[in-house]
């Protein structure tokens, strides 16, 4: 009838008539109807009941509909409601009903538990009718994402097979009912007719007459390009083609999700053949419509030239069979761009039910923007040879960047079974183009599957242990409980009473940490004057231990404690007095390379190492490394060593143990179940190729399963990153906001709430905790990030939501934790990668408060193929292999620098001290070892250490003598001594060279190995090429995806104060800041060693440069606080240029120089600041002696000459001002380095003629020292020396570096500049560029590439270098040239 109005409404032109006239043909029966219709309105009715199944199914899958209750809720929100209430008989409710229930809550109720006891009964869906609650099923999310209906779902479930042809899938697409409103015309059938004869390859089920035949031979019509003649039939051929290809992806995803690999490969191809029209039998080039000619496809098919014959044609010959020479070219051209991949695969057992498969792909096509677009999408699925199963897949993004990196490789799990099957196949299909796979056979021929395990340790029946057994009330006051927990009191004896190497293996949260304070307490009563190390995996954990030891154990017992991370070197002194040293593994690992020469490693009596488990991570390899050296260590001086493993439950404890040389009664290995504090699991799987989306879908269920499991006690939710835990918590407070209670999280009164949101510094935390739920990760400050731990463990607020690395660190346990998410954005890879398991494991532990709860509880939301994987590995114990292959070429070096390694059999001989040895032999083809009898064996290791040794000399770290015995050469050592990668070493080797400037330094610096692991997030490349057009040197935005890249743009804004465009660049900086000092220091060492004077010159620039944040071609003044550009020009016009200007004159006249800073910065306080940092700033007075000819100490290289004269000169230093005498080295003024730091300096001989460094000493002191430098009699250029240039370079300020010329006595003499010292004595000098003075000439050459004349002789605005990592004892590191050392030799 609303159609009848919208025609009548046409009648009478508004403009030009004052009436319209209607009239109605019909027949008579229908008159009265008709005109009752249009002389009264009819109301508009609800036709919501009939797609409710498919409505409902959507709303389940988005997730706002959980339950009956929410679904009724939902459907009250519908017009179908609103129509219901007014006009009810329409809808089949009475009077009566309506009366009784005037919400008509039951009748919803009705509806929607009819609605979903269909998509129960179809598999759209679960339906608890207990509960009333609703799960979404694969089947379900197939139907909302492709807008199937459900009726057409029931028919699938019907007809669709494992095993299909083509015309029984295109049968079973036609009888879809999308297209159930398809009507069949007796004038259309001659037409369909012809169409099905001619155009259709696929036989037709029922012919054209029937409606399902129709679709059918419209579907093969259009695919085949047929010409339809009847307006009808092109009208529903157009509905037909739009509908087809959604169908049939729907299909494909279906059959993908139940396993059946040749059905979802016909419904892929048949979907690539609706969206190309294009059938699979023709020819692949068609793809290329736009390029090549039909004619020449025609030719193509008819002559045979398939894609394989192409290949191997050349143009000319190609072109001669088309008849078409010209095309010859663009044919070759389109079958080299034809999308190929070439697929390898690595194979490694896990366990002997699960093996992980390395999948390396590498594009092998040329990449045409025009036919390839931005990206392309392709389907990798691993199948089985036998009944077709697929066990996993997944998709994979190839895109034009990616085709010019090396092969790119994709990790997963996959079940396998015994016995083994022959072979499984790995396909990788493009979701694009048709013919375009990659094909690989994986063999298990020669696959070994390793050992079967030994069971756990049983948890004994056992009466608890009380406190008492410590026998030391001393002992008991440290501790608050009364009885020991039943894992810690079977372990008790072994830890407390005997000296037996300990592995305690137990879930996180089990008291392992009190176990290893036994330990501890063992070598405080019987070995007191040896060391505790305990070493830990993250910063984090070494922070929460000197928090916890040092308030409890270290505070109550008069203990020494000292922490060693990249945050914090204590010096020599505390080392030596330190009883306890709690360090991260690459701390330890660089201290106790050089262990021979420092005795605090020697006297180590316990070491604990925790996380053990770690081993398989990334920093494994360096665990692996410290306890086999450890061990050697041991074995070496006869001094035992106590090892104690901490570890999670594990499968394989009894390798680690054998490993660590534990014996029967040391090795506690208990179950993942062996809680103090059970734990209930709750696993769920969600679909969706994208993470982000797939993130969204697990909110509501988050908030749900925290009003399920714990609606008042804490809840930890973790994501994977920082733009996670601010949409999440979001989301959850609009989920409390939906329920009618938005402040249910919140547990403190609204007062002390303000006062605690006054402190916080970021505004979406700040709203967030308004709500009671907090966040936590690396972007927000410690200040912050410390209030919210307080508010979480002190029950103020209920829900944090954290970064994983929150699971390492602070101890904040809960009831419930949510692992919302198990993969995070790998930045090398640019792919979603899976958390270890360990990372999972960690996180669950959180769960359970062992003083307030009986059970905790873990919801672990999974991506839905990696569901049946997280369900056995969280159950079971997860294996533990060795790392030690990626990272054995940097510890050989060490171990070479060392003098552990002297020859290839040493080598050989030391890694059958590793963990690896173990497990090689227990699990070969983990490792690619073909064979376990000695001879594979040995083989093996050989072949291993030989690849290993050529990659180090291929980088000038080391040298191998004919015999095979290894030496390592300065390039090694200064890599092990800066623990450096020898990558770094051989970018060195063929980047640094003489006479570099500052921009050619930072280039190289920034392209170390150090920063491959940089991460370069999601629309970072765009921040990067904004930043590039601020920054002084634009990097290519070409590569505004490269680590690299960011790096440099990184340090440029750095010293160009640019302010961070987001947060994450922040916390970047610093990452990168504080690796840049020791790449440095490296740097100056290899410039040093090859003699080049203003490389090492411009890298010391560059150091200091960094250290204060601003360019080394700008007035010392801004590294002062509160000095701008504009107070800078104020300064200099007031006669002060530089910093040495302002020390003086704050010495002569304090309050003259205080009125003066007052005026231009505007503020006395800020002028009292800037004073305070003026009186910090070191004075060095400088003196020496005339060089004096010493006789050279021999080199003791074989067959070298005997050694000839060199001369001496003795450098006497003094520090005035800023400092209190014997307070020890004085900290750097650096606010905007991330790091303290002490203060350090360069003494550096030189040639300014033939710019050669000489000599070079790295020197620390107090308040005064002594330092000898050597230098040969003659340069480099064959002439005496007459004398040399003495540098005193600061590795921390800008400024206050010093120049002069040191004459050699008797030699005829340049002539001396002003401020030259001839009795050897000299004061703080500035460049002439600043102060003015006269310095001896340097030619100009010494510029950098952008033409600032800053002439490097005349370092004085140049920047320092941190003590960074691997401070020697004395605080001095000498470097000379070999050339120099043949020039002494020969006198």
């Amino acid at each position: 009838m609303l159609d009848v109005q919208q025609i009548f409404g046409r009648a009478g032109r508004p403009q030009f008539e004052d009436e319209g006239l209607g009239i109605i043909i019909t027949q008579h029966a229908q008159l009265a109807h008709y005109l009752g219709m249009l002389t009264h309105q009819t109301p508009i009715e609800s036709k919501f009941t009939d797609p409710l199944v498919d409505n409902l199914n959507a709303e389940i899958v988005l997730g706002t509909v959980t339950n009956i209750r929410e679904a009724s809720l939902w459907l009250s929100y519908t017009y179908l409601f609103v129509r219901m209430l007014r006009n009810p008989l329409a809808y089949g409710v009475g009077w009566e009903e309506l009366t009784a229930d005037p919400r008509l809550e039951g009748r919803r109720k009705t509806l929607v538990s009819d609605a979903a006891r269909e998509l129960e009964k179809s598999k759209m869906a679960r339906f608890d009718e207990k509960s009333g609650n609703l799960y979404v099923t694969e089947l379900g999310r197939v139907a909302s994402h492709f807008y199937i209906k459900h009726s057409s779902i029931v028919m699938y479930n019907d007809l669709l097979k494992r095993h299909m042809s083509e015309a029984e899938l295109l049968s079973m697409m036609a009888q879809s009912s999308e297209f159930g409103q398809m009507a069949i015309r007796e004038e259309e059938l001659p037409e369909l007719d012809t169409l099905a004869r001619d155009a259709c390859h696929f036989d037709i089920k029922g012919g054209p007459e029937n409606k399902h035949g129709k679709v059918n031979i419209l579907l093969q019509a259009y695919v085949s390009r047929a010409r339809v003649e009847s307006f009808s039939l092109i009208a529903d051929m157009m509905y037909v083609s739009s509908n087809a290809p959604r169908i049939a992806r729907s299909v494909f995803e279906i059959c993908l999700r139940r396993g059946w690999s040749s059905c979802a490969d016909l419904a892929l191809t048949l979907c690539k053949a609706f969206e190309l029209r294009l059938w699979p039998h023709q020819h692949p080039l068609r793809q290329f419509e736009g390029i090549l000619a039909q004619e020449l496809l025609f030719k193509m098919e008819d002559r045979g030239l398939w894609m394989e014959r192409l290949q191997d044609m050349e143009p000319a010959e190609i072109g001669s069979i088309l008849r078409h020479p010209a095309m010859g070219r663009v044919v070759q051209d389109c079958v080299h761009s034809f999308p190929s991949l070439s697929l390898e695969a690595q194979l490694q057992p896990i366990t002997r039910t699960v093996l992980r498969v390395q999948l390396s792909i590498q594009a092998s096509f040329q990449w045409k923007d025009r036919a390839h677009g931005s990206g392309m999408r392709w389907h990798i699925w691993v199948e089985d040879s036998e009944n077709e199963h697929i066990y996993h897949s997944e998709t994979w993004l190839l895109t034009k960047k990616m085709m010019h990196e090396p092969a790119h490789t994709v990790a997963f799990t996959i079940p396998i079974f015994e016995p083994l099957p022959p072979q499984y196949y790995i396909r990788a299909v493009s979701d694009s183009w048709l013919g375009a796979e990659a094909f690989l056979t994986v063999s298990f021929k020669n696959l070994i599957l390793p050992e079967r395990h030994p069971p756990h340790t049983e948890l004994l029946d056992l009466d608890p242990l009380p406190l008492s057994a410590l026998n030391s009330p001393t002992y008991q006051s440290m501790y608050s409980f009364s009885h020991f927990n039943p894992l810690q009191t079977q372990a008790f004896h072994t830890l407390y009473h005997t000296d037996e190497n300990v592995l305690l293996g137990a879930p996180t949260g089990s008291g392992k940490t009190i176990s290893a304070e036994l330990a501890m307490l063992r070598i405080f009563n019987h070995y007191p004057g040896q060391k505790i190390i305990y070493i830990a995996p993250l910063k984090a954990l070494v922070r929460e231990r000197m928090n916890d030891w040092g308030k409890g154990l270290c505070s109550r017992l008069g203990k020494k404690m000292v922490e060693l991370t990249g945050d914090f070197t204590p010096d020599l002194r505390a080392l030596l007095s330190a009883d306890i040293i709690i360090c991260t593994p690459e701390k330890w690992d660089g201290i106790s390379r050089n262990w021979q020469n420092r005795t605090y490693v020697q006297k180590v009596g316990l070491l604990v190492i925790d996380e053990i488990h770690l081993l398989g991570a990334d920093r494994g390899p360096i665990l692996e490394v410290i306890v086999s050296r450890m061990r050697y260590i041991s074995a070496q001086t006869d001094l035992p060593i106590r090892f104690l493993g901490l570890s999670t439950a594990l499968a394989n404890a009894a390798d680690l143990a054998d490993w660590l040389g534990i014996n029967k009664p040391g090795l506690f290995n208990f179950k993942p179940s062996v809680r103090p504090v059970p734990l209930e699991c709750h696993i769920q799987g969600y679909p969706g190729k994208f993470y982000c989306p797939r993130m969204a879908t697990m909110n509501k269920p988050c908030y749900a399963a925290i009003q399920t499991h714990s609606p008042l006690k804490p809840v930890l939710v973790f994501v994977s990153s920082r733009r996670q835990t601010r949409l999440t918590a979001l989301d959850l407070i609009g989920y409390a906001a939906g329920d009618e209670r938005p402040r249910q999280f919140v547990h403190m009164p609204e007062q002390e709430l303000d006062q605690e949101l006054v402190s916080i510094k970021d505004p979406n935390l700040r709203h967030t905790l308004q709500f009671g739920i907090g966040m936590h990760h690396a972007g927000l400050t410690d200040g912050d990030r410390t209030t919210c731990e307080r508010l979480f463990v002190a029950g103020k607020i209920q829900v944090l939501v954290a970064t994983s690395t929150l699971a390492w660190g602070v101890n904040t346990p809960a009831h419930l934790v949510v692992i919302k998410g198990t993969e995070y954005f790998d930045a090398p890879s640019r792919r979603y990668v899976d958390f270890p398991i360990t990372d999972v494991l960690q996180m669950m532990g959180r769960a359970g408060r062992p003083q307030f709860d009986r059970q905790g509880v873990a919801v672990i939301m999974v991506h839905d193929p990696k569901k049946s994987f997280y369900k056995k590995f969280l159950y079971e114990p997860f294996p533990v292999e060795s790392s030690l292959l990626d990272q054995v070429s940097d510890h050989f070096n060490a171990e070479a620098v060392a003098g552990t390694i002297g020859s290839k059999q040493d080598a050989v001989d030391y890694m059958t001290w590793t963990f690896l040895y173990r497990r090689l032999l227990q699990n070969p083809s983990y490792y690619d070892l073909e064979g376990t009898t000695p001879e594979d064996v040995n083989e093996y290791l050989s072949a291993l250490v030989e690849r290993t040794f050529t990659t180090l000399l291929a980088d000038g770290c080391i040298s191998v003598g004919e015999n095979d015995e290894i030496e390592s050469l300065t390039m090694g050592r200064i890599c092990s001594f800066y623990y450096l990668k020898h990558q770094t070493m051989g970018l060195f080797a063929t980047t640094l060279k003489p006479e570099m400037d500052f921009k050619q330094v930072l280039h190289v610096l920034c392209g170390v190995a150090e920063y491959d692991e940089l991460p370069v997030r999601h629309n970072e490349d765009k921040l990067n090429t904004t930043l590039a057009g601020e920054v002084r040197w634009p990097t290519d935005t070409r590569s505004a995806d490269d680590p690299h890249t960011k790096a440099n743009l990184l340090l440029q804004a750095h010293m160009g104060r640019l302010p961070a465009p987001i947060s994450d660049y922040v916390t970047d900086t610093k990452s990168v800041l504080d690796q840049s000092l020791r790449i440095l220091q490296a740097m100056t060492d290899v410039s040093a060693d090859a003699g080049w004077l203003d490389t090492a010159l411009v890298t010391m620039m560059l150091v200091q440069s960094l250290m204060q944040g601003c360019w080394g071609d700008e007035s010392s003044l801004m590294m002062l606080p509160n000095m701008t550009p504009e107070a800078v020009s104020q300064m200099a016009s007031k006669g002060f240029q530089a910093v040495p200007q302002l020390c003086q004159a704050a010495s002569e006249n304090a309050a003259k120089l205080r009125s003066c800073l007052t005026d231009v910065l505007g503020s006395s306080r800020d002028a009292a600041e800037t004073m305070q940092v003026l009186e910090r700033l070191p004075v060095v007075d400088i003196r020496w002696r005339h060089p004096y000819l010493v006789q050279a100490k021999p080199k003791g290289m074989e067959g070298a000459p005997p050694p000839g004269q060199e001369y001496q000169v003795e450098v006497q230093l003094r520090r005035f001002g800023g400092k209190k005498s014997g307070s020890g080295l004085a900290r750097v003024y650096a606010p905007r380095f991330p790091k303290v730091k002490e203060e350090g300096w360069w003494l550096v001989l030189g040639d300014v003629d033939t710019h050669e460094l000489l000599a070079l000493k790295r020197i620390s002191f107090a308040d005064h020292t002594t330092a000898r430098l050597t230098f040969p009699v003659v340069n480099g250029a064959g002439r005496e020396m007459a004398g040399v240039t003495l540098f005193f370079m600061s590795d921390s300020y800008l400024g206050l570096d010093q120049q002069y010329f040191v004459a050699v006595p008797g030699k005829q003499q340049r002539k001396p500049g002003q401020g030259q010292a001839q009795t050897g004595k000299g004061q703080v000098q500035n460049s002439r560029a600043e102060a003015g003075q006269s310095q001896p000439d340097m030619p100009s050459r010494h510029q950098n590439s952008d033409g600032d004349a800053a002439q490097l002789a005349h370092v004085v605005e140049q920047i320092s270098l941190a003590d960074g990592h691997g401070q020697v004892p004395d605080g001095t590191v000498e470097a000379k040239t070999q050339r120099n050392n043949a020039r002494q030799r020969r006198g």
